[in-house]
């Protein structure tokens, strides 16, 4: 075939497109990495002093308290700049305002990892970055997250057999607005929690379906997102089993290549057993303290009350629950946009259809429903109390991809409608948050005006401003997601008839 097929031309241009994504991707979440301050995400104060200390005593950045062996002195800027936490009224104005105060260089607080109740493998990573210039260093974390997922993601889209790279592509894009582009540009261990949640399976899947050098890659990297996941919170180390189970599921076969490539899931389950029972997260879940209301319930009503709530806690994610320290309402825009996306791809995936699909979706669906109803009734909470969406995110997109998986014979396709209408969803919905986020932070009161210029009373980027940030983050996801999903495209059935045969590829496992 040569080079002037229209086919190979197309591919070609396809192929050039998709190398803009990673770059474009890049620029989106760095956006929303520099759109929010110190102390913006949730816990930010126990999350930032256990980085400081992530790597043991070090003078200047985590230092002794005599005569208090659970506590650290630490930059005032990292314990103490929290002021513009939980109230949408306030914004970042006062923390920098209180950095500049008089006060000691260095500050105590028993607010961090003492306990051991994190994994601290993210922390020790987060702690290289730490320095007396705390925002600097706070910025940096937060663009290193965003590299990562992105480098995660270009290696996995080379590595992945050409049949799996839409799942890819499909699953980060409908999953990650607004809370996981929040979450994975923050300092807050959820970021590789959420990038574990949609790269093990994946590279597990892509593990049992190669050979070679190929399959070698994909076993190292599923090692690699297990620990980014296992070593980040301990719920997330249980995901990491959640998704070898339903891998292993997916994937059954009766031949000795299967139960050779099982090992690998089987030892990443040892290892979130490990980093499971060795945080102190794994005994708090009877911690949390219910509302009054729950007092008076018994056990059935509880249980009823919450599965018939559970919904809402998925959809969270999607932007009907508030992002930062759950103080940052979402307009109607967002949710809306997002969830429809959402439900696009997901009846899109439901396309292509199988027994083993179904089953996979099932344990992973399953864990949706068990984790946060179980730790809900040990807690004697309800939906809203406690349990947050972020918790439940990675399971979330893990949900999806299973369900984007395309199975032989009948293959996952998207037509240019799809793409257009799921892609313009998505960027208005990114979009829309964005903007939001950036007015919380630099505006004391609620102000309704697209220029983000106007009315600022605090921001921390000097002559970068709001409005410079919000544009090029919000066109750069448009770009990214455009892109990224339109090199998905099926072309017109008559155009395919003229040029090539339709007959699916086999999937080879």
């Amino acid at each position: 075939m040569s080079t002037a097929d229209p086919a190979v031309r197309e591919r070609q241009f396809r192929f050039r497109l998709i190398l803009l994504v990673p770059i474009l991707a890049f620029l989106a979440m760095s956006a929303w990495a520099v759109s929010s301050p110190i102390g913006s995400s949730p816990d930010d104060d126990f999350h930032l002093a256990s980085t400081w200390c992530g790597l043991g005593e070090r003078a200047g950045l985590c230092d002794p308290v005599a005569g208090h062996p659970d506590e650290r002195s630490v930059p005032y800027a990292v314990a103490e700049t929290l002021c513009n936490r939980t109230s949408s009224l306030q914004d970042a104005r006062c923390s920098l305002t209180e950095v500049s105060k008089p006060h000691p260089v260095m500050v105590a607080t028993d607010r961090w990892n003492h306990t051991g109740q994190y994994p601290p493998v993210y922390y020790a990573v987060s702690s290289v970055f730490a320095s007396g210039d705390v925002l600097a260093s706070v910025m940096v974390m937060r663009v290193f997250n965003v590299l990562l997922f992105v480098a995660v993601g270009v290696l996995l889209y080379l590595l992945l057999p050409a049949v799996r790279r839409a799942t890819l592509l499909w699953m980060w894009s409908i999953t990650v607005v607004p809370l996981g582009m929040f979450l994975i540009a923050s300092n807050n261990p959820s970021s590789w929690a959420v990038i574990a949640g949609g790269s093990v399976w994946i590279s597990l899947v892509g593990f049992f379906e190669t050979a070679g050098p190929r399959m070698w890659g994909l076993g190292a990297l599923s090692v690699f997102a297990a620990l980014l996941g296992a070593g980040s919170r301990a719920d997330s180390a249980m995901y990491v089993g959640v998704a070898a189970v339903a891998v292993a599921v997916y994937e059954a076969r009766r031949s000795r290549v299967y139960a050779l490539k099982c090992l690998l899931p089987v030892a990443l389950v040892v290892l979130a057993v490990l980093f499971y029972f060795g945080s102190g997260q794994s005994g708090s879940s009877g911690g949390l303290t219910g509302s009054h209301e729950t007092e008076t319930m018994g056990t059935v009503q509880l249980l009823w009350n919450n599965l018939i709530e559970l919904p809402g806690l998925w959809l969270g994610a999607l932007g009907t629950w508030k992002l930062g320290w759950l103080d940052t309402a979402m307009p109607g825009a967002v949710p809306s946009f997002a969830i429809a996306a959402f439900g696009a791809g997901l009846f899109a995936g439901a396309a292509s259809f199988s027994v083993r699909k179904l089953l996979a979706m099932l344990v992973s669906g399953a864990a949706l429903v068990v984790v946060p109803s179980y730790v809900l009734y040990a807690g004697r909470a309800t939906v809203g109390d406690e349990v947050q969406p972020r918790y439940i995110l990675p399971l979330l997109i893990m949900f999806a991809g299973f369900a984007l998986l395309q199975e032989s014979p009948r293959a996952l396709r998207f037509t240019r409608f799809q793409v257009v209408a799921v892609a313009a969803a998505l960027a208005v919905a990114n979009t829309v948050a964005l903007h939001v986020n950036l007015r919380r932070y630099i505006t004391w009161e609620p102000i309704v005006d697209p220029n983000l210029n106007h009315d600022v009373n605090q921001w921390w980027l000097g002559a970068v401003s709001p409005m410079m940030v919000w544009v090029v983050g919000a066109i750069a996801f448009a770009g990214a997601v455009g892109l990224a999903l339109w090199s998905t495209v099926t072309r017109d059935d008559a155009e395919a008839a003229r040029t090539v045969d339709q007959t699916p590829v086999p999937i080879t496992r």
